[in-house]
């Protein structure tokens, strides 16, 4: 029986190491930034709507939300949907800066305040290591193919929406108290 026992003990340790071994190698083959492969994340289940002055426009968009996520970013993305972007979500607004290296796809970066409303659309040339940035603090920033922005109408001053931006934005304002509603005649 403690034969038995001890066989049992040596099966579960051996079958535990091949989870971990596998676990690990799959784990590994993630494509990351370092290995020159590109990073796809998973799409959002809502899409971000931004709102123009010719009305809304909808895109699925995958969302870099950690370090290593926005460091990678688009890095060695080749195609993307022309209804598709990444937002970055930073933990604060602050200078943020951009560039191109190892991203094969010309794009438009567009630059948002933390009230969703868009500071910036700036150009990001494919492979340059040039600087890109809004010139003053934003929260968040929302990669589309290059023209995008233009196509669809999308300009500095418009809002976008999304669960990622309104959470990020804070709680919203509370509703008047009926003493400043201003006083309607029915009459």
């Amino acid at each position: 029986m403690l034969h038995r026992n001890w066989l049992t003990a040596g099966a579960i340790c051996i079958a535990m190491a091949i989870v971990v071994a596998a676990g690990a190698y799959f784990y590994s083959q993630r494509p990351t930034s370092a290995d020159g492969q590109a990073m796809i994340l998973p799409v959002d289940p809502t899409p971000l709507v931004a709102v123009t002055k010719s009305g809304e426009r909808s895109f699925s968009i995958e969302i870099a939300d950690t370090p290593d996520e926005r460091e990678a970013g688009l890095m060695f993305r080749q195609h993307m949907a022309d209804d598709h972007g990444m937002l970055f979500v930073f933990e604060e607004s602050r200078d943020l800066t951009f560039w191109m290296k190892n991203t094969p796809m010309p794009l438009d970066l567009i630059f948002v305040g933390q009230d969703g409303r868009i500071r910036a659309i700036l150009k990001g040339e494919p492979q340059s290591e040039a600087i890109i940035s809004p010139g003053e603090p934003v929260r968040f920033v929302l990669e589309l193919k290059a023209g995008t922005a233009a196509k669809d109408g999308i300009a500095d001053g418009d809002l976008l929406r999304h669960p990622a931006i309104g959470s990020a934005s804070g709680p919203a304002k509370p509703a008047p108290d009926k003493g400043d509603a201003p006083s309607v005649d029915p009459n």
